[in-house]
């Protein structure tokens, strides 16, 4: 911008400023306006012959081409720029929540890769600048990334603690279990009968059992559980989002929000569903039981195996991580494809996302009446192992 300063004109402006009408109701709209001419002027060209230049007079207003004012909003639009992309000289990033300092903007917005090239290139003006890079926010990425990974570790050795006492006589039962198991394998070749009649009244108990237990379960936990899951999601995300620094390294950015989001999601959901297991435990010990004390001895006679076999809950894991992995793949859909379009972008990002909500939909109401089923089943707390993973 070259400006020459003129109290003449500064002073023809301010007997104008109420007068002159303004389309934004601001300066912008009042120069527009003061400056009528301006949509009809010559436009500047630099790369003109000096020949040339000298041969014409010397207009008394010249524009800019978009050469000197590209919009990014424009860019938007049609997916590519108006003119030659290796000409341009200033990029003007007009969308206002997008602009290219904010870590974000990156995964939305192609030309922003112009500014942040740029942007690790510029040398150091004081101690710790070099590279766009901001020393309090960098104190502030490190403390961040560490804060979720203490918050694991403390979780895995709480539940180690709690599992320590009861680990040595979980490996020496489930070795035994799988001994016991290939030996009466092995006999049952020659009485295949007996066996089969043995596998159905064991089946079909715990068939029984099971109708029984399902029926109990409350009509209203599914639908609160999705409600839960969503709202856990959304809070956690939200938080993730306004804890990161805004100016920081695009996937700096992107990986501090997933961390943070995912173990909070993990955290507080995972708290839900044990409170709704601590419910179910809690429902079977004010019924009493489910069935007679032979039918109970029968089923855990049947199911004791299976319990102590069962370390880590697989249904548990499979959820957790098909969530994650949607999470992970919803918002890359557009780089996985070579998408730079703005509204397909965002179309390839909400498409992932339905798909992301269903899963959590049917996960989170499977798993919360998988953990009331569980604590009916664990009415007696010495029947059941505690898993050594914190997970499950």
């Amino acid at each position: 911008m070259v400006v020459e300063p003129s109290a003449a004109v500064f002073n023809d402006m301010m007997t104008k400023v109420n007068t002159l009408g303004s389309y934004t109701g601001g300066d912008q709209g009042f120069l527009n306006s003061y400056y009528s001419d301006f949509p009809n002027a010559h436009v500047f060209e630099p790369n003109l012959p000096l020949e040339v230049v000298n041969s014409r007079p010397v207009p008394n207003m010249e524009r800019l081409s978009t050469l000197y004012n590209a919009d990014v909003g424009l860019y938007m639009l049609a997916n590519k720029w108006m003119v030659d992309e290796s000409e341009l000289h200033v990029i003007h990033y007009t969308l206002g929540p997008l602009k290219p300092w904010d870590w974000w903007t990156s995964w939305l917005l192609k030309p922003v890769d112009v500014w942040q090239d740029i942007r690790v290139k510029l040398e150091e003006s004081l101690p710790g600048t070099g590279g766009g890079t901001n020393p309090k926010d960098e104190f502030a990425v490190k403390v961040l990334f560490l804060l979720p990974l203490c918050a694991l570790l403390f979780c895995c050795y709480h539940s180690f603690l709690q599992t320590r006492d009861h680990f040595g006589s979980f490996c020496r039962t489930s070795l035994g279990d799988h001994i016991r198991h290939l030996y009466f394998k092995v006999r049952s070749v020659g009485s295949v009968a007996y066996t089969g009649v043995s596998s159905s009244s064991t089946i079909n108990s715990n068939h029984q059992f099971s109708n029984s237990a399902q029926l109990k379960v409350p009509a209203y936990l599914g639908g609160s559980s999705i409600v839960v899951c969503f709202m856990v999601a959304l809070v956690a995300f939200g938080i993730s989002f306004s804890i990161v620094p805004r100016q920081v390294m695009p996937w700096t950015g992107l990986l501090l929000v997933y961390e943070w989001t995912f173990t909070m999601f993990f955290l507080l959901f995972g708290g839900f569903l044990h409170l709704i297991y601590k419910w179910g435990k809690a429902t079977a010990f004010q019924a009493g039981s489910f069935s007679s004390d032979v039918e109970s001895s029968d089923y855990d006679s049947g199911k004791g195996h299976q319990r102590q076999a069962s370390a880590c809950d697989f249904v548990t894991w499979y959820y957790g991580m098909g969530m994650a992995l949607l999470a992970v793949i919803a918002p890359s859909l557009p780089a996985m494809f070579g998408v730079t379009a703005l509204f397909l972008r965002l179309g390839l990002m909400v498409a992932g996302g339905i798909v992301l909500a269903s899963f959590m939909t049917y996960a989170s109401e499977h798993l919360a009446i998988r953990s009331y089923l569980r604590g009916l089943e664990d009415r007696d707390t010495t029947t059941r192992l505690r898993s050594p993973c914190f997970l499950c």
